[in-house]
């Protein structure tokens, strides 16, 4: 906290000034205690790469994160890898219980650790599980490519995403506040990012998987409240570098091979067949 802050914003997101000034922000849900939390860690994630990137490259085009997809691989780790894990729970679960002792009071750990991972199809992106999450990311996508060949006019934006988001997830939004205008990403002219999410899930997966490897331990290291060794392994191999080399071969460099989505559906696979008990 010494070389950034936090902030509150209706739509979570980091930035970076510089070197030693690296800001983020959260928000709160009156109806979801949980929903800050994640997109704390999701934001943290974000920040963390870019105060890692060495300061020899400031000032330089090296200076800053490889790509969205690389920079969406370490705010998805963190909040879903670590922050959705049992083991994260293990070690943090006795501070929320006595945080909010009415709440959780009468939920033991293996119960809240499946709440927080109820698969369950939602109208916002960032609130979404992961086994659905990158449906919307579908969504956006296909939408996105409809409107810059011209096949689908703005004015029919609405419709089209009520109609796909029935289709994909089976709701359909009462408003378009948690419809087609939920996120500020087009607002903002930022054509062609949501993919870069899906990506960040894909990249995740193939560096933990390689991270644990190399240090086994990790899960229990989490379970009693240690982090050093995740992120000091993303800040050798991920964060020091910037911009030195391209996002696929920097993959490749770290893992041994090419973005593999093996390890994206390997990993979903085992958590929800364990917690779904199928």
């Amino acid at each position: 906290m010494d070389h950034g802050r936090i902030d509150l914003a209706p739509h979570p997101f980091t930035t970076n000034f510089g070197h030693g000034d690296v800001r983020m922000t959260t928000r709160f849900l009156d109806d979801d205690g949980m929903s800050s939390l994640f997109s704390t860690m999701h934001e943290t994630g974000h920040a963390l790469y870019d105060q890692g990137i060495s300061p020899k490259y400031q000032g330089t085009s090296l200076g800053h994160a490889v790509s969205s997809g690389t920079h969406e691989s370490q705010s998805r780790l963190w909040e879903n890898l670590v922050g959705r894990s049992r083991e994260f729970w293990r070690f943090a679960y006795p501070t929320m219980g006595m945080l909010f002792p009415a709440q959780l009071g009468n939920v033991d750990l293996e119960h809240f650790y499946r709440g927080i991972n109820r698969v369950e199809p939602s109208f916002i992106r960032v609130e979404a599980d992961e086994a659905t999450y990158n449906m919307h990311i579908i969504l956006r996508m296909e939408l996105e490519i409809g409107l810059i060949e011209g096949s689908l006019a703005t004015r029919d934006l609405p419709e089209v995403w009520n109609s796909k988001m029935k289709e994909y997830l089976g709701i359909t939004p009462e408003n378009d506040s948690v419809g087609v205008l939920q996120d500020v990403h087009w607002s903002g002219g930022m054509i062609g990012y949501f993919p870069t999410y899906a990506l960040g899930n894909l990249i995740s997966a193939q560096l933990w998987h390689k991270m644990t490897s190399d240090h086994p331990g990790i899960p229990e290291q989490m379970a009693t409240g240690h982090f050093e060794t995740i992120l000091g392994w993303l800040r050798e191999n991920i964060h020091q570098h910037g911009s030195r080399y391209d996002s696929m071969d920097l993959v490749q460099r770290v893992t041994g091979e090419r973005l593999n989505a093996d390890y994206y559906i390997e990993y979903l696979t085992g958590k929800y067949k364990e917690i779904y008990r199928f």
